[in-house]
């Protein structure tokens, strides 16, 4: 009896163990069928760093294909703090070479994180600035490429492409519209590392920016720079509060040409105040039809046949009386006799008004 129980107790154990590494056994085959990847990825960022590469924003063409808006590539300042051997001595020298607070570089330099893009100041540097920290060889101390919007026109057709930030993010007009296609995916110079951020001698790993999408506008440059120069001559010469103009294909509703004044350059943004970069007129403000609607009402009078341009005649004192309100003519005096047809090259408000009274007379 004390026999079967030992071998009772010996089974009981051995099927224990069966069981325990038929656990392991899944445990371990889950781990490197359905996991793999999760957990490869974890322990590849504990030890892989990524040194950023900028992607250039979509261009934008005019409807010929000619450019708008494109980029420049310039560099920006990057720490690996880990990496840096004489922080005071690395704090010194860039903040001497980028005109910054020592102490500010300091902090950037000393700061418990990974990577450090040192920000605003070491965004975006001229070709002289990034050549002489480079020149400083020092450990840690990184120049990554960085694209810069440009606006070849300076000023033209600014209201309607808009502009962008720092970080190249769209912040009115077309870029802010379309930023989302315009927007490219950032690439990485991928470098790996020890615990201590050391850099160890393996392989860089180079992942390919991906640039933004080109967008084609309906506007005709050629046409742009036209209405652009005669804004300018009003300006000139009139000093006007507001100035605009809007050029459109009739049979298409296709928009060939905008602008307005007080208009800014895009790429100086930063020199203007919000309500001149903000305000695109043509769309923003709001204009009576004026003399622009006569041709409506007139239109819908020959419709009818209750007016024959022709033959039918109106007498244009000056001024006539509706529902108790008098209404002028923007001629003082009036233009006299003359013909429907005559009406309308004369832009008459009376002759306009008393033939829609006519009009409406037929249905009343």
């Amino acid at each position: 009896m004390f026999s079967n129980e030992i071998h009772t107790r010996i089974r009981i154990f051995f099927l224990f163990i069966v069981c325990l590494l038929i656990i392991i056994i899944l445990k371990v085959f889950y781990i490197q069928v359905f996991s793999y990847e999760k957990l490869s990825s974890l322990a590849e960022s504990l030890w892989s760093r990524k040194l950023p590469i900028g992607a250039d924003r979509g261009l934008i063409l005019d409807r010929n294909g000619k450019v708008l808006a494109t980029n420049l590539t310039t560099t920006s300042l990057v720490i690996i703090p880990n990496q840096i051997k004489n922080a005071e001595e690395v704090a010194k020298s860039l903040s001497e070479i980028l005109n910054s607070n020592y102490e500010d570089m300091l902090k950037h330099i000393t700061k418990k994180t990974s990577i450090e893009r040192v920000h605003p100041e070491g965004r975006q540097l001229s070709y002289d600035i990034a050549a002489k920290i480079d020149e400083l060889n020092y450990d840690g101390v990184y120049l990554v490429k960085e694209s810069k919007r440009y606006y070849p026109y300076g000023s033209l057709l600014s209201h309607v492409l808009g502009y962008v930030g720092i970080d190249n993010q769209g912040l009115s007009g077309l870029e802010l519209t379309y930023n989302d296609y315009l927007t490219g995916e950032d690439g990485a110079i991928k470098y790996f590392s020890d615990g201590k951020g050391n850099r160890l001698e393996l392989s860089e790993v180079y992942e390919k920016p991906q640039n933004g999408i080109n967008i084609k506008l309906s506007i005709d440059l050629d046409l742009q720079l036209a209405i652009e120069r005669e804004l300018d001559n009003v300006i000139s010469k009139y000093s006007p509060e507001h100035a605009l103009i809007m050029a459109m294909q009739p049979k298409t509703g296709e928009i060939l040409a905008m602008a307005s004044r007080p208009n800014f350059d895009p790429n100086n943004y930063q020199d203007y105040d919000t309500e001149t970069i903000n305000r695109n007129l043509p769309i923003w403000m709001t204009y009576e039809p004026g003399s622009t609607f006569k041709i409506m009402t007139l239109s819908s009078t020959v419709e009818e046949k209750t007016v024959n341009l022709f033959e039918d005649h109106f007498y244009d004192g000056g001024s006539i009386k509706v529902d108790g309100a008098t209404i002028h003519c923007w001629k003082a005096g009036g233009h006299g006799e003359q013909t429907y047809l005559n009406v309308v090259e004369n832009s008459c408000n009376l002759g306009v008004n008393t033939a829609t009274h006519t009009n409406l007379k037929k249905y009343l």
